[in-house]
């Protein structure tokens, strides 16, 4: 892990697994809430039972948040599935009327609030995951040069 990375994935990772832990015990109503606005959003969920949905969402969120927080995982694979989540719960945010002031303005009404955030998320996470992509890139081409240097003076 590089030390660039560990208060984003330490702050990231720790608010993402209490998240998890926090719906893992949702009660009826709960759930019934976070499906809807989540089902409101992408319909393909619609048919999800809201328990099942919370617990997977919850499950998720765990091993989201676990992922960012023990460096063992590998980091293209962590950095991909931040991106893809916040990017999930950015387009929720964007699918729900509810949460803006009003049509065609995508400012966050109070109830949008605590949603709207995530698009700092989003970019935290795409940052994270296009350091780690052009990182990768570079070790990969300083390999590849070093061995094809080696080639040449055999």
């Amino acid at each position: 892990m590089k030390l660039r990375h560990l208060p984003l994935r330490l702050g990231a990772g720790a608010y993402i697994l209490n998240s998890g832990l926090d719906k893992l015990g949702a009660d009826e109503d709960t759930a019934k809430g976070l499906h809807g606005t989540a089902a409101g959003a992408y319909p393909f969920l619609a048919d999800v039972d809201p328990k099942t949905f919370t617990k997977a969402l919850a499950v998720t969120e765990v091993g989201l948040g676990t992922a960012l927080l023990v460096p063992v995982f590998p980091r293209v694979a962590v950095a991909t599935g931040f991106t893809a989540f916040s990017a999930a719960l950015v387009g929720m945010y964007f699918r729900t009327p509810a949460l803006h002031r009003g049509e065609g303005d995508p400012r966050p009404n109070p109830n949008g609030i605590g949603i709207a955030k995530d698009v700092v998320i989003l970019g935290a996470a795409a940052s994270y995951l296009i350091d780690t992509l052009t990182s990768s890139a570079k070790k990969a081409g300083v390999k590849a040069a070093k061995k094809a240097k080696g080639a040449v003076h055999r």
